[in-house]
C-alpha cells in the first residue's frame, strides 16, 4: 500500500474577500483578519478599509504544516476546523498609546474536504457575529455577511489507497433523558462528560470525549432539526459553534436502531423527552480512521458486538488566577461520581450498506466484571484516565483572539495540556488498546475493578438513558447494487419473453384455404341466383330431387362453358401449394407414381373436409349442431388437482396442472402451481425448473424469486440462493419473508450478524405493517389515535415480532447441546406445556435473545434436507399437508411464523422445521396454536398420529374456539380411521360462525361419513353446500349418490351429469349413471354407462356386484349377458 511521505506539507488559507461588512464606527471600518488552528493563531492580515458597499480585499493568506508522524494528522483536519476571526480597528482618541480592537464575527472553516482526496476547494463562508456586534442583522431579509475562502496543498494529502480503503467515523452525542433526580442546575457546577474509545491508527485507540454537557429542567421537547456543534469549548460568536451542514433531524421511535424503540416505550420517550432533565451536548466529533484501523473497527465490532460508552460527572472549581475566565480544578477536587456506561450494539456498522446508526440507549452503573462480560473492555476511559482529565477539566476553548501568534506559553509548561486537545481528545499514543481482542483473557494490572457503584445505580432507578448517533463515510460491508442481482439473476435464469407469432406456416396456409373457398361459394351462389332465382322463388318449398338434379347439371354446364370453373380452379391453386408445403411439409417430387397416387389421396379427403368446414362457418344454418362443451376455468383445474392431491392421486393432479401450463404456458402462478406439486412429492429437480420457468417470464417476481433460493438452499447451490434472496429485498423491501428466508439462508452460513440484521429487518417490516392496518382500522371507523403522541396499544413489539397484549408469553429456554432435531422440540414442547398448565400467570421473557441459541437448535434441520427422502412417506401422508395450509392473521404474529405460512402454502416442507426451531425460541412467539397446528401437520406427513393427536390438543388448550384446530382434529380421525370421532370434530368445525380456512375438504369428508352411516339427507345438504362453494367433481358425485340413495333419480342424474362433465374418467360417476339409467330404464344409456366403468376400472367391488344384481333385476344393462 502506498504510505505518505514523512515530510510535511504546508495547508494555505487564503481569504480573499469580504462581502456586507459593517463596523461600530462609521460605514468603512478598519478591519483585519487573524486565522486560528489548533489552539495556534496562524496569522494576522494587513489592516483593511472596507468600502462604503461592505466589500474588503483581504488577499490574507496563512498556512501550518501537515505532518502525520508529529504535529498535525489527519485526525485534527477531521474534527479541528480554521477560525477566521474579523477584528475592527478603532481610530486612535487623544492622549490613547494603543489602537484599540473590537471583534465583529468569527467564521469557521471545514478542512473536511481535504480528507475526501481533494487538494484545493473554495467555499463562501458565513461570518457570524458576535454579541453586540454590529453585524447582527434584525431581520432575515438583510445579507449576511460572508468571507470568500480557498483552501489550497501542492499534493492531496490522502493516497489513492487510503481514499478508497481509509473512512471518516463521526459519533454524534444528543443528548441524556430521565438523568437522576439528584442531578440539580443550582450549586457548584458540574462538568458532564461521555466519552468511548475507536480505533484511529492502526491498532492504537483513541479516545473520543464529549465535554461541558449543559443540565436542563425538562417543560418541552428539543427542537428539530437543531444544528450539531463542534466539541471544542469558548468559541466568541454563538453562531460558530454550529457545523456547516449538520443536523440532528430526530426520527421516529420505531425506526432507531437502539433500545427503547418498540411501541411500548413511546408513552415513556415522550415523557423523558418532554418533561423531565436532560442533559444536552449536541456536538459531533469526527475521527479519521487510516486502512489498519478500519479493519480493526470491523474486527473489534465482530469480536465484541457491544461497545461501552461512558458518563460521568466532574465537579467544577473556579480558582483566580488573576485574569477574568482563567480558571482551574485541584487533584483533590476531581473525583468522578455517577460513573455510568451505555452498551451499544455496533452489529448493525457490519451490515451490508450500513453507514449509520442512532438510537437510545440505556445507562446502566459501570461496574468491571459485568463491563468486560458484556464488552470485553479492560480499562475504564475516565477511571483510568481520570488524572489527565482533571488536569485538564479547564473552563475554555480557543486561544484569545488577541493572543499573540505564538503558541501560548501554558502549553509548553504544563506538560499534561500539551500531550491532550482542548477538545478532551487525548494523543492516540497516550493509551493501551481498552477493547481486548477474544484472543486475550488476560486483565491489565491497573486499579482494583469496581463491583459495587451505588451512584451509578440511580441511572437504573431514574431509567437514564442516552441518544447517541455513530455515523461512517462508507459502509464497512458494501451492498450489492439492485443492478448488479439483477444481472446475476438474468446470467443465471435468462428472461424469455412470449415468442411472437408466425404470420406464415400451416395455420395460415389453412386459413388462406378457408378465405378461397368462402369465396367461391360465394360466386357460385350468385352464379346460381342469377340462372334459377325466379324458379326457386315461385316453386319455394315445392322443388322436388330431380329438379335439383337438373339445376346441378345445367350449372355445371354454364361454369365449364363460360371458363369460370377453371377461373375457380386457379384461384384455389395457390391456396392449395401453400398446404402442401406447410402442413405435409412437401417440397421435393414424389419417389414414384404409387407414392403420389397415396399421397393425393390423403390430400382429396383433408382438402374434403376443410371445405366443409368453411362452408358450414359460411353457412351456419345449414350446419349439424355441435354438442356443447363444459369449458373447465383455470381455477377449477387447480382446486381438481388440489383433490387429486389429497386423494394422493398425484398421476391425474399432475395431468391437471399440465393441463394449466397447455393452455396458458405464459401464466407464472401456473408454474409456480407445478413447481409446488413437485416439492410436495420431493421431485427438487423439477421443481427448480418450474421456479425458474417462473421467474424467465417475470424476473422481478417476488414470489419466484424466494422459490429459486428456497430450492437453491435445499439443493445446495448457496451462492445462487443468496443471489436470489438479496434480489428479493431489494426488489421489494418491505417483504417480511424475503428477509426472514435472508436471515436463516445466512444462519446456515454461519454468518450471525447479517443474521441479525435480516432478521431486525423483517421484524421492523412487520411492524410497520401491523402499524399501517392498525391506523387503517382506526381511520375506518373514525377514531384514529394519534400514533406518533403516543398513548396505549394493545400490541408490542418483540424483537422478531407483535405479540398482542392480552396473549400469554412464555420464555423460551434453549436446550443445551447442538443436536437439535425434531424430538428435542417434542421435548421441550411437553416441558413448557407442563409449566403452562402448573401456573395461570404469564411467564415474560427477561434475557436477550441470543443468535447462538436459535442456531445450535436449527442447524441440524438443514443438514437433514439433502440427505434421501422415501418419496413414498410424503405420498402417503400427503393427505394432510393441504388442508388448513391457509391460516388467517391471528393474534400473535411473529416473522418466523409469517415465513412458516409462506413454507406451507408452497409445499416446501423440507424446509419449514428450521423455521419452527426459530418461532420455537423467538421471545414473542414460542408454542402458539398455529405452532401447533403446523408441528401437527409435519407428524402426520411423517404418520406418526400420536405426536400429531399430542399437539393438537395443545393447540386446542390455548384456543379452544379456534375451527382450524377442530376441522385439522377431524382429517387426524379421518385418516387414522376413526370415523366416528372424525364426524363430531367436522360437525363442530361448521357449527362455528367463523369458518376453518379450508372447509372444501371438510364438507366431502363430512358427506362421504355421513354416506357410510346411510344418513342421506344430512349427506345431500352437506355436498349441496359443498357444491355452493366449490363444484368440482367429487362435489357433485357425493350429492348425485345421496340423492340416488334417497331414490330422487331426477336429482341424481343431474348432479352426476354435473360430475361427469367436470370429469368423464371417473369410474365411480359412471357406475352410479349406469344405477340411475338403469332405474329408470334407458337400455342404451345403461349399457354405455356400464361399458366405460368397465373400462375405466372400478375399484369399489361393491357397487359393481349392485350394478350385476340391478341388472339381473330389469334383465338389460350388461351387453355380454
Amino acid at each position: 500500500m502506498e504510505q505518505v511521505p514523512s515530510t510535511g506539507r504546508l495547508v494555505q488559507i487564503t481569504v480573499t474577500e469580504g462581502y456586507d461588512l459593517k463596523g461600530f464606527k462609521g460605514d468603512t471600518p478598519v478591519t483585519f483578519i487573524r486565522a486560528e488552528f489548533n489552539q495556534v493563531v496562524l496569522g494576522d492580515s494587513a489592516k483593511i478599509t472596507v468600502s462604503p458597499e461592505g466589500t474588503a480585499k483581504y488577499n490574507f493568506t496563512s498556512s501550518f504544516e501537515f505532518n502525520p508522524e508529529g504535529g498535525i494528522t489527519l485526525d485534527d483536519l477531521a474534527h479541528k476546523p480554521v477560525f477566521l476571526t474579523v477584528t475592527e480597528v478603532l481610530p486612535k482618541e487623544k492622549k490613547q498609546k494603543e489602537e484599540k480592537t473590537l471583534i465583529l464575527g468569527q467564521a469557521v472553516v471545514d478542512l473536511l474536504p481535504l480528507l475526501e482526496g481533494q487538494s484545493s476547494f473554495q467555499t463562501a463562508v458565513p461570518l457570524h457575529p458576535v454579541q453586540g456586534s454590529p453585524l447582527e442583522t434584525p431581520s432575515s431579509s438583510v445579507k449576511q455577511c460572508s468571507l470568500e475562502v480557498k483552501v489550497l496543498v501542492a499534493e492531496p494529502l490522502l493516497t489513492t489507497a487510503q481514499i478508497s480503503e481509509g473512512n471518516l467515523l463521526k459519533v454524534t452525542l444528543e443528548a441524556a433523558y430521565s438523568v437522576p433526580e439528584s442531578f440539580i442546575p443550582t450549586g457548584p457546577g458540574q462538568n458532564y462528560m461521555v466519552g468511548l474509545q475507536v480505533p484511529s491508527v492502526g491498532e492504537k485507540d483513541y479516545p473520543i470525549l464529549f465535554k461541558n454537557g449543559t443540565l436542563k429542567l425538562g417543560g418541552e421537547r428539543e427542537p428539530v432539526p437543531r444544528p450539531k456543534k463542534w466539541p471544542i469549548a469558548n468559541i466568541l460568536a454563538p453562531g460558530a459553534n454550529n457545523i456547516p451542514d449538520a443536523f440532528i433531524v430526530g426520527g421516529p421511535y420505531e425506526e432507531e436502531d437502539g433500545e427503547l424503540n418498540h411501541p411500548e416505550d413511546r408513552e415513556f420517550r415522550n415523557q423523558a423527552e418532554c418533561i423531565k432533565k436532560r442533559i444536552i451536548w449536541d456536538l459531533e466529533s469526527r475521527c479519521y480512521l487510516d486502512p489498519p484501523a478500519v479493519v480493526s473497527f470491523q474486527k473489534r465490532i465482530a469480536d465484541c458486538r457491544l461497545w461501552p460508552v461512558e458518563i460521568t460527572r466532574v465537579p467544577l472549581i473556579t480558582v483566580s488566577k488573576g485574569k477574568a475566565g482563567k480558571t482551574e480544578k485541584t487533584d483533590e477536587e476531581g473525583q468522578l461520581s455517577f460513573h455510568g456506561v451505555a452498551y451499544v450494539n455496533m452489529v448493525p456498522l457490519l451490515y451490508p450498506g450500513v453507514k449509520r446508526i442512532r438510537g437510545a440507549f440505556h445507562v446502566y452503573p459501570y461496574l468491571d466484571n459485568v463491563v468486560h462480560e458484556k464488552t470485553k473492555c479492560l480499562f475504564s476511559l475516565f477511571r483510568d484516565l481520570g488524572h489527565h482529565l482533571i488536569h485538564n477539566n479547564k473552563i475554555g476553548g480557543i486561544i484569545s483572539p488577541l493572543s499573540k501568534p505564538a503558541v501560548p506559553k501554558n502549553l509548553k509548561e504544563d506538560k499534561p495540556v500539551k500531550e491532550k486537545d482542548i477538545d478532551g481528545r487525548l494523543r492516540p499514543g497516550d493509551m493501551a488498546p481498552s477493547i481486548k481482542s477474544q484472543s486475550s483473557d488476560t486483565p491489565l494490572e491497573g486499579e482494583p475493578p469496581l463491583s459495587h457503584n451505588p451512584e451509578g445505580q440511580q441511572y437504573i432507578e431514574a431509567r437514564t438513558y442516552i441518544v447517541l448517533e455513530i455515523q461512517l463515510d462508507k459502509a464497512l460491508v458494501p451492498k450489492r447494487m439492485p443492478e448488479e442481482l439483477a444481472r446475476r439473476v438474468k446470467e443465471m435464469i435468462p428472461p424469455r419473453p412470449p415468442l411472437t407469432r408466425r404470420t406464415g406456416g400451416a395455420q395460415k396456409a389453412m386459413s388462406d384455404y378457408h378465405i378461397q373457398i368462402k369465396n367461391i361459394s360465394r360466386a357460385i351462389l350468385d352464379e346460381y341466383y342469377r340462372m334459377f332465382g325466379k324458379q326457386v322463388a315461385t316453386l319455394e318449398s315445392d322443388m322436388d330431387s330431380e329438379t335439383l338434379e337438373e339445376q346441378k347439371c345445367q350449372l355445371s354446364y354454364e361454369l365449364n362453358c363460360s371458363g369460370k370453373y377453371f377461373a375457380f380452379k386457379e384461384q384455389l391453386k395457390h391456396a392449395v401449394v401453400k398446404i402442401v408445403r406447410e402442413k405435409y411439409l412437401k417440397t421435393t417430387s414424389f419417389e414414384s407414381q404409387e407414392e403420389l397416387q397415396t399421397f393425393i389421396s390423403e390430400l382429396y379427403v383433408f382438402l374434403v373436409d376443410q371445405m366443409h368446414v368453411a362452408l358450414n362457418q359460411t353457412m351456419p344454418e345449414d350446419a349439424q349442431g355441435t354438442i356443447a362443451t363444459i369449458y373447465t376455468s383455470s381455477e377449477q383445474l387447480r382446486l381438481f388437482a388440489f383433490e387429486a392431491e389429497v386423494n394422493e392421486n398425484f398421476e391425474m393432479a399432475a395431468a391437471y396442472y399440465k393441463e394449466r401450463l397447455v393452455r396458458e404456458p405464459q401464466n407464472l402462478d401456473h408454474w409456480l402451481d407445478y413447481g409446488a406439486f413437485c416439492l410436495l412429492t420431493e421431485d427438487n429437480i423439477k421443481a427448480q425448473e418450474c421456479f425458474r420457468k417462473a421467474l424467465s417470464l417475470n424476473q422481478s417476481h417476488i414470489h419466484s424469486l424466494l422459490l429459486c433460493g428456497v430450492l437453491a438452499v435445499l439443493l445446495e447451490n448457496y451462492e445462487q440462493a443468496e443471489i436470489f434472496f438479496e434480489d428479493a429485498t431489494c426488489l421489494e423491501p418491505t417483504n417480511v419473508v424475503a428477509w426472514t428466508l435472508l436471515g436463516l439462508y445466512y444462519e446456515i452460513q454461519n454468518n450471525d450478524i447479517r443474521m441479525e440484521m435480516a432478521f431486525h429487518e423483517a421484524s421492523k417490516q412487520l411492524q410497520a405493517r401491523m402499524i399501517q392496518a392498525h391506523v387503517t382500522k382506526q381511520k375506518s371507523i373514525g377514531t384514529v389515535e394519534d400514533i406518533e403522541e403516543g398513548g396505549k396499544r394493545e400490541s408490542s413489539l418483540g424483537p422478531w415480532g407483535i405479540t398482542n397484549g392480552s396473549a400469554t408469553a412464555i420464555k423460551v429456554e434453549a436446550p443445551a447441546g447442538p443436536g437439535a432435531t425434531l424430538s428435542v422440540l417434542d421435548k421441550f414442547l411437553e416441558e413448557s406445556s407442563k409449566l403452562q398448565s402448573d401456573s395461570r400467570e404469564p411467564i415474560l421473557p427477561t434475557q436477550t435473545w441470543d443468535p447462538s441459541i436459535n442456531q445450535n437448535l436449527s442447524n441440524t434441520f438443514i443438514k437433514e434436507v439433502p440427505a434421501k427422502k422415501e418419496v413414498s412417506k410424503c405420498k402417503d401422508s400427503s393427505a394432510l399437508l393441504h388442508p388448513g395450509l391457509h391460516y388467517g392473521v391471528s393474534q400473535t404474529t411473529t416473522i418466523f411464523m409469517e415465513t412458516i405460512h409462506f413454507l406451507m402454502n408452497v409445499k416446501a416442507v423440507q424446509f419449514v422445521h428450521r423455521v419452527l426451531a426459530h418461532e420455537l425460541l423467538c421471545p414473542q412467539g414460542g408454542p402458539s396454536c398455529e405452532y401447533y397446528l403446523v408441528l401437527a401437520q409435519t407428524h402426520i406427513l411423517k404418520k406418526d398420529f400420536a405426536k400429531a393427536e399430542e399437539y393438537l390438543q395443545q393447540a386446542a388448550q390455548m384456543d379452544y374456539l379456534s375451527p382450524n384446530v377442530w376441522g385439522l382434529k377431524g382429517h387426524l380421525y379421518f385418516l387414522s380411521g376413526n370415523h366416528a370421532e372424525a364426524k363430531a370434530c367436522y360437525e363442530r368445525t361448521i357449527s362455528f360462525v367463523v369458518d376453518a380456512s379450508e372447509m372444501h375438504f371438510i364438507f366431502l369428508r363430512l358427506g362421504l361419513i355421513y354416506l357410510e352411516e346411510k344418513e342421506y339427507e344430512k349427506a345431500k345438504k352437506t355436498y349441496m353446500q359443498a357444491c355452493k362453494r366449490s363444484p368440482s367433481c367429487l362435489t357433485w358425485l357425493g350429492l348425485g349418490i345421496a340423492c340416488y340413495r334417497l331414490d330422487e333419480l331426477t336429482e341424481a342424474e343431474d348432479a352426476l351429469s354435473e360430475a361427469n362433465a367436470l370429469n368423464n374418467y371417473n369410474a365411480e360417476v359412471w357406475a352410479y349413471l349406469a344405477l340411475v339409467c338403469l332405474k329408470v330404464g334407458r337400455q342404451l344409456e345403461a349399457e354405455q354407462a356400464y361399458k366405460y366403468t368397465k373400462k375405466l376400472k372400478l375399484k369399489d367391488e361393491a357397487l359393481l356386484a349392485e350394478i350385476h344384481t340391478v341388472q339381473e333385476t330389469v334383465g338389460f344393462g350388461n351387453p355380454s349377458f
